[in-house]
């Protein structure tokens, strides 16, 4: 397995020089096709990264903006990381961009599943990914000890999967690990001594033990302290 390390003064020059890098690939993609498409994680870590990018020159219009994984609650809970992504990413010149959603308004992500992952398969390969990670060396919501993770590990997997996981306090839809590792372009996105030293632990486990290991081969990890 093969990833590449880039190490930064700051979060703040991270941010800066990943956005920039991002706008980059997406120019390429939609100078490849009609439109690309961008996958992203919740939580507060891309915050910074969507707050420079948002404000790129890029034909926005031709670009769908995703989450690789969504908490199954509606859009108005403070949990919902596409409440996020329209306050700091979709907002600004990125505005124009369309969204492909992650949530419908069903009481489980099972009932909305083929209904979502219709429009994501259609974007199939996905242009960028940016990734996070957890302590715990998962990545999206494909966690370990998660009910559906040897499905969403599977080299025949779904577009899209319902996962449930223990300490996950409502159940969550994610992307498999099949879909996230076909990208075009993969950037992975982590901060602090603790989740560098997860990484470092990751080396040689089974991606059951250690899900990253699905989509790391080829990425491009960015740290800062």
């Amino acid at each position: 397995m093969s990833y590449k390390f880039v190490e930064y003064a700051d979060r703040e020059m991270l941010a800066l020089d990943l956005a920039n890098l991002i706008a980059g690939e997406l120019r390429t993609a939609l100078s490849q096709s009609d439109s690309a498409t961008l996958a992203v994680p919740g939580g507060t870590s891309p915050g910074p990264v969507f707050d420079d990018l948002c404000a790129v020159d890029l034909d926005w219009d031709r670009v769908n903006v995703m989450l690789t994984d969504e908490r199954w609650v509606p859009e108005d809970s403070d949990r919902s990381n596409t409440r996020l992504l329209r306050e700091r990413l979709l907002t600004d010149k990125a505005a124009a961009a369309n969204l492909l959603p992650l949530y419908a308004p069903y009481d489980t992500p099972e009932e909305g599943l083929g209904e979502l992952a219709k429009g994501i398969e259609a974007q199939l390969p996905l242009s960028v990914v940016l990734l996070g990670m957890g302590a715990d060396m998962h990545t999206a919501s494909i966690f370990p000890e998660a009910d559906k993770l040897d499905e969403a590990l599977a080299p025949n997997a779904p577009v899209l999967l319902p996962m449930r996981a223990p300490g996950a306090p409502e159940p969550r839809i994610t992307l498999s690990a099949e879909a996230l590792d076909g990208a075009m372009s993969k950037h992975i996105l982590i901060f602090g001594a603790e989740k560098r030293a997860a990484l470092e632990n990751a080396k040689g486990k089974a991606p059951k033990d250690a899900p990253i290991n699905a989509v790391l081969n080829g990425a491009t990890v960015h740290w800062a302290e």
